[in-house]
């Protein structure tokens, strides 16, 4: 088959290319027979084009079916009935010549905006759903972005270094993805979880301005807003004061605005410290499109003889109109801020100029007069309480906040609020009870908490930072450490000996000892910010070939087992878990 030039694309041809002739090629997305006339939706990447096929094609017509993939020639005419839903909707294409490409099975999903596929079989079937045009526009915007990333930093002299996929393992904070090397039997590659240490040794080296779209990994469990394959926009730079830092990722994020939505973004951006997004908002990550501030109210029960509320700290949150809300609904609620190890969840209604609700009945009357005039209470107002250590407390209500806002619907989804986050703890503690950075151990302190470092790390502030949007965090990042006595400080504190700092970090902290300049960076999620700027709700809408949530690949059967020749090369030997 000699195959035909194409002058258009699918979403090209408007009233003004009437009367031209015109070579249209793409994939069938629906076909409907009138009897004298077939009528035929051409999809490519672009859009669609409507065609127009008469009697004398029945016999090619007949044998069409939907993602056929096919060629037409014809005049390009006007719709006697427009479509204003489509970009192409007052024209169509007369056919005077039609010719099938290649055929197509029945596809297992519909392929359109509006699918009735789930997600496992759109997944199975990726190269498939890729087809339908919202995910099509997904990953053309976030080429936009990246075009928009890159164009950014070449214009302030950055370079575009890539740094090894596969190097040693280090401590970063999540499980590493293991390889084992078949030359140097017993010993493993890791894949990185991000480009860490090598972009510090980047500025050792005198770059001072690298940047990179850099693939990373991470060993842990997924979710909507995260992948264990993902991508970050990676940047470090030399002799920077923290301010011009901060106006450097401000203006990254102007850029991106205005190329990818047209708005103009206002900075500098808002700061809260880690201290008062926690106590104000729940998260290191709150999303300020909407208030319902978390507010203290321990005084208030400072003497009270309810068991409940007789801990460290009791903090409320008020839902204005809160009458919405059934006793079902508090229920599940009750059962959320359970998974934060809240202990339980009070809570009481004002009717009438009156608290209502069985909380309420173990309330004194100043304690509930108290409570009416410190949230400003009226009527049809619903207020949660929570009782319990600090960092529970604020943890708890602070879920239970994002949950009462998406259950209210009082989130402006064109609103961009971008903010930073600053003095993070520098250390906190594990589950396992151990002290452990909250960042990266490569993180500087500040120099006025330095005395805090012996009788009470906690107090010891970071210089580390996040940029938060709309609830998620797009990114971290820190003033590194770039003395090496001061490393060295950090990693005895986090229970290092000599022997695990050679080992685990050996290269580096011998690169440090020459003439390392002070240096500073951050990592942003490439695919978060796709993902928020496409209103999607999952990562995997921005991705081409992502995971589901059990880390498979439906498609590929990604993870698969291996033969036994492949493991004995390796020496490596399987034993499975009991």
């Amino acid at each position: 088959m000699q195959l035909k030039h194409r002058t258009h694309h699918n979403n090209e041809l408007r009233l003004t290319d009437v009367g031209q002739i015109v070579e249209l090629k793409g994939w069938v997305a629906k076909k409907r027979n009138l009897g004298s006339l077939v009528f035929i939706d051409l999809r490519d990447k672009e859009g669609i084009t409507q065609l127009v096929c008469d009697e004398k094609f029945e016999k090619i017509t007949t044998k069409i079916r939907n993602e056929y993939v096919i060629y037409a020639k014809g005049k390009v005419i006007e719709r006697t009935a427009k479509n204003p839903n489509l970009a192409t909707g007052d024209i169509e294409v007369e056919v005077e010549e039609l010719q099938i490409i290649n055929t197509s099975e029945t596809p297992p999903m519909i392929i359109a905006a509006e699918t009735d596929a789930l997600e496992e079989t759109r997944l199975k079937y990726r190269y498939l759903d890729l087809r339908r045009p919202q995910l099509q526009q997904a990953l053309k915007l976030r080429y936009e972005i990246t075009k928009s990333i890159r164009a950014y930093f070449d214009a302030l002299n950055f370079i575009e270094i890539e740094t090894p996929i596969i190097a040693k393992t280090t401590p970063e904070g999540a499980r590493d993805y293991l390889i084992p090397s078949r030359v140097n039997k017993g010993k493993f590659y890791a894949l990185p979880q991000s480009p860490q240490i090598f972009k510090q040794l980047l500025m050792v080296a005198g770059f001072e301005r690298y940047f990179q779209i850099a693939r990373c990994f991470r060993d842990e469990d997924l979710r909507a807003d995260r992948q264990m394959e993902f991508t970050q926009v990676d940047f470090e730079v030399s002799f920077f004061e923290i301010e011009e830092f901060y106006a450097l990722v401000e203006g990254l994020f102007v850029k991106i605005m205005k190329d990818i939505k047209n708005i103009d973004l206002k900075v500098p951006f808002q700061r809260l410290t880690w201290h008062d997004a926690m106590n104000r908002y729940g998260s290191d990550k709150p999303d300020l499109r909407f208030k319902m501030e978390l507010v203290d109210v321990s005084d208030i029960f400072k003497d009270t003889t309810v068991p409940f509320l007789q801990n460290e700290c009791v903090k409320a949150i008020k839902v204005e109109k809160g009458n919405t809300i059934t006793r079902k609904e508090i229920d599940h609620y009750t059962e959320l801020v359970k998974k934060y190890k809240a202990k339980g969840l009070c809570f009481v209604r004002m009717n009438h100029g009156v608290l209502e609700g069985s909380s309420a009945k173990l309330l004194t009357e100043t304690e509930k007069e108290k409570l009416i005039q410190t949230l400003d209470l009226q009527d049809t107002d619903l207020v949660f309480f929570i009782s319990d250590q600090w960092l529970i407390t604020v943890t708890a209500l602070g879920a239970l906040r994002n949950a009462l806002a998406k259950k209210l619907d009082i989130i402006d989804e064109n609103e961009y609020n971008f903010l930073w986050i600053v003095d993070f703890p520098m250390y906190e503690y594990n589950d396992e009870g151990e002290l452990c950075a909250m960042h990266h151990p490569f993180t500087s302190y500040r120099k006025e908490d330095e005395k805090y470092l012996e009788s009470d790390p906690l107090k010891v502030r970071a210089n580390a930072y996040d940029v938060v949007l709309n609830g998620y965090e797009l990114g971290s990042g820190s003033v590194r450490i770039f003395n090496q006595d001061e490393q060295r400080k950090v990693f005895e504190k986090l229970g290092l000996s000599d022997e695990d700092i050679r080992y685990k970090f050996g290269f580096f902290v011998d690169a440090l000892k020459y003439g390392t300049p002070p240096h500073c960076g951050m990592g942003l999620g490439l695919d978060r910010i796709a993902m928020i700027l496409n209103h999607s709700q999952s990562l995997r809408d921005v991705i081409a070939f992502p995971k589901n949530a059990s880390a498979i690949c439906p498609m590929s059967e990604a993870p698969s087992t291996v033969s036994q020749k492949q493991l004995d090369e390796l020496a490596i030997q399987i034993k499975m878990e009991k």
